[in-house]
């Protein structure tokens, strides 16, 4: 079972997309880019779109100008870096269909649903046309459009204080341990997410399903 920070009754859910609810990885792209070599896409990756590069999008700053800029510092790699932009579309290689169906049991029960999302606000659209069950949530909070990305403890402050909800009735579940923490940080109670199989048994244990 997980370790929670209280046993409250929790009133709403709030959700991390990519990892959790929605296949997100740069690697579906670039795999194809790197006709299957999969050193030489690790180490494009770790050297040059990175995740640090990734997260300057995710904090607010345009893709375009992000691909512009590291382009100029790799010249020979433009290509690959433009790619990350015109063809962003072919990192999100869909839903993942059993924490989906987490999801809808969820709804089923009327419990309120949030979304708490690292991603540039220019690609919220994109998601919002290939993910149905997006349109179940109460609100989704984009950290691009915030300026500020988990695990920022403000993005977490930020949620909190629009949509009115009490962190120790409120309870986060991400795939990332630091995400995870800087909730806890401020009294959520949280899942650190780790399948579909362990979400759901989780929330059979904190009665919610």
């Amino acid at each position: 079972m997980q370790e929670y920070n209280t046993s409250p009754v929790i009133s709403a859910i709030v959700f991390d997309l990519g990892g959790v609810l929605m296949d997100w990885d740069p690697r579906h792209l670039y795999r194809k880019l790197f006709g299957g070599d999969e050193a030489a896409m690790e180490e494009f990756l770790a050297t040059v779109c990175t995740a640090e590069w990734i997260r300057q999008q995710d904090m607010g700053l345009p893709v375009a100008d992000a691909v512009a800029q590291l382009a100029r510092r790799f010249p020979d790699h433009a290509p690959l870096i433009e790619a990350y932009d015109k063809r962003w579309k072919e990192i999100l290689a869909g839903p993942i269909e059993d924490s989906v169906s987490v999801l809808a049991d969820l709804r089923q029960r009327g419990v309120p649903l949030y979304g708490l999302t690292n991603l540039p606000d220019e690609k919220f659209p994109a998601l919002m046309e290939r993910l149905n069950f997006l349109d179940w949530f109460e609100a989704v909070v984009v950290s691009g459009a915030v300026g500020v990305a988990k695990p920022d403890l403000e993005i977490y402050i930020h949620l909190l204080k629009t949509y009115h909800l009490v962190p120790e009735s409120t309870l986060f579940v991400d795939d990332v341990a630091a995400n995870v923490e800087g909730a806890k940080a401020l009294g959520l109670a949280a899942i650190h997410f780790v399948s579909p199989a362990k979400l759901r048994s989780d929330l059979v244990e904190l009665a919610l399903l």
